[in-house]
């Protein structure tokens, strides 16, 4: 255990902000939050980047607290070679607990190197863990709706049948993103009602909250709202 991190971590908690994080995460034990900002958090992982110090401790697993993991994602983030950040990521996304580490993890290496980046994203996707698939509908949500978009990539999110309510959430994320990103694609799959009850209609809630869909296609999508079944 990298007990000098820990250490300055814990020189940084909050309790007043750790009661109000675990509030948001209610499924992670209370205990396990120190109350450190995310700001302080990419401080340091800033100022580690690159050192020794950093390699231990993302091989260091698995973490006490909900900041170690943040921290952990926000160091897999500056990792440059794509090998070696998949490598860490695979590693880490099994002790990845809860939705608010598993939506900071971006690693920017991934940018450019979409095709490989895939074939990861399918094995995320088939994994049955409720924060690997998130995390691949999230990947999928990131790289994958502007020029890189291929329809078979909704369908890939539409045949996923869990009851997790964040796998879910994702789902509708995802497929209000899409349909802002890709409209024509995107739409008859809510016409045809392939998604289920619960995604569809939370699907068309977070779309009719966007910014960036026009009030004629909001007014349509509630018109496709799905009632009691």
């Amino acid at each position: 255990m990298n007990t000098t991190i820990q250490s300055r971590l814990i020189a940084m908690a909050e309790p007043d902000f750790a009661a109000f994080t675990a509030k948001l995460i209610p499924n992670v034990p209370a205990g396990t939050f120190l109350g450190v900002r995310t700001p302080a958090l990419r401080a340091l992982a800033k100022e580690l980047r690159g050192s020794g110090e950093a390699e231990a401790f993302l091989g260091e697993l698995p973490h006490a607290y909900y900041e170690e993991n943040c921290l952990h994602a926000f160091l897999l983030e500056q990792l440059r070679d794509f090998e070696a950040c998949m490598a860490a990521v695979e590693r880490f996304l099994p002790f990845v607990d809860n939705w608010a580490v598993c939506d900071q993890m971006n690693p920017t290496v991934f940018n450019k190197h979409r095709a490989a980046l895939l074939k990861h994203v399918e094995s995320w996707l088939a994994s049955g863990e409720t924060y690997t698939v998130r995390f691949g509908i999230k990947m999928l949500m990131n790289h994958f709706l502007d020029g890189d978009f291929k329809p078979k990539y909704l369908e890939m999110v539409s045949v996923i049948e869990s009851e997790e309510y964040y796998v879910n959430m994702m789902r509708a994320w995802y497929f209000a993103t899409a349909l802002a990103k890709q409209w024509d694609s995107t739409l008859p799959l809510i016409k045809e009602r392939r998604l289920d009850p619960w995604t569809h209609n939370r699907t068309i809630q977070k779309a009719v909250e966007s910014n960036r869909i026009g009030e004629e296609r909001k007014t349509l999508l509630r018109g496709l709202r799905r009632g009691r079944e």
